[in-house]
């Protein structure tokens, strides 16, 4: 299933459906008035379960591109990874450093602004301190049902769906804060563009790669486009640390809740700043970013001022 938080038209309360080719399924007739099926919250697996067994071919539609596309969750927490090898040798190689010992040994991540996630066709402000903005060409996990010390050969069975995630940065920003040894925040929290849907697990059985070994590893091809020019060409098999990984390691020491949200981190160059110097300017106001991911859909979204 693909599922969707909509709008039926700007201003219209947010509905949540089914995206069958060209038509949104409205589920608001099998809902409770708290938004609820039979007491349980979208995104929660059981919630999809009991979605799944039902026939929604009779559901009231509408138009694909007649409906405003929101965010597909608000996440209550969202944690960005840094999970493609690629992504960390080419950022680092520019800076004149290596890929530190300490990557390979467990996956990190950086909290960010759940109040900065934003749904496809958004326009996104670019921050007026920054004149380097970049994108993040990245794939991120919805996490269905709660847990702690989850292990990593149980963790792909927590995630809830797959959906295209976009983590705009302010690079000189960025770059500023890091000097503090902190890690960033006012370079990144300003905005993260999620969507265009929610593609549950099953979707994606035929692009799961032999090895599970360390969980699902899926071969999606990854791309994006800046005002129709393609500036990156990746696929989703090149992380290092797989999703299950990522959950385990997210979910030590702590609770992970239904709609958490779980970035993969750059795939290896989806992002401006990973290229020489020169070859592909930073953003301005008006400009295009589209990225796609084979199976999961396209994320858009305008520069604005």
């Amino acid at each position: 299933m693909k599922l969707c938080r909509f709008a039926p038209a700007p201003g219209e309360p947010v509905r949540l459906g089914i995206v069958a080719g060209e038509q949104v399924r409205d589920l608001s007739s099998w809902l409770g008035p708290d938004g609820t099926l039979a007491g349980m919250h979208y995104p929660d697996i059981a919630f999809l379960q009991a979605l799944r067994a039902r026939p929604y071919e009779g559901l009231p539609s509408l138009p694909l591109a007649q409906v405003q596309l929101l965010a597909p969750v608000l996440p209550p927490s969202f944690r960005d990874f840094y999970a493609f090898e690629a992504h960390v040798r080419n950022a680092r190689r520019k800076r004149g450093l290596p890929v530190p010992p300490e990557w390979y040994e467990a996956p990190v991540f950086y909290f960010s602004n759940p109040a900065g996630i934003f749904g496809p066709d958004v326009r996104v402000p670019r921050p007026p301190e920054t004149r380097e903005l970049d994108y993040e060409l990245e794939l991120a996990v919805v996490i269905g049902r709660e847990g702690s010390n989850i292990p990593s050969a149980e963790a792909d069975d927590y995630v809830a769906g797959f959906t295209l995630l976009n983590d705009w940065s302010a690079r000189d920003v960025q770059r500023r804060e890091m000097r503090v040894g902190l890690g960033p925040a006012k370079g990144k929290d300003f905005a993260t563009t999620i969507g265009p849907w929610l593609t549950t697990p099953d979707e994606l059985d035929p692009y799961v790669l032999p090895d599970r070994s360390r969980g699902r590893r899926y071969a999606l091809a990854m791309e994006a486009r800046v005002n129709g020019e393609c500036y990156s060409v990746g696929n989703s098999r090149e992380m290092h640390w797989t999703f299950a990984e990522l959950i385990a390691v997210a979910s030590r020491n702590t609770t992970l809740r239904v709609g958490d949200l779980i970035g993969s981190g750059t795939v290896g160059t989806g992002c401006i700043t990973e290229f020489p110097e020169g070859v592909h300017p930073w953003l301005e106001v008006g400009d295009e970013v589209t990225l796609q991911i084979e199976a999961l859909g396209s994320l858009t979204n305008r520069v604005s001022g």
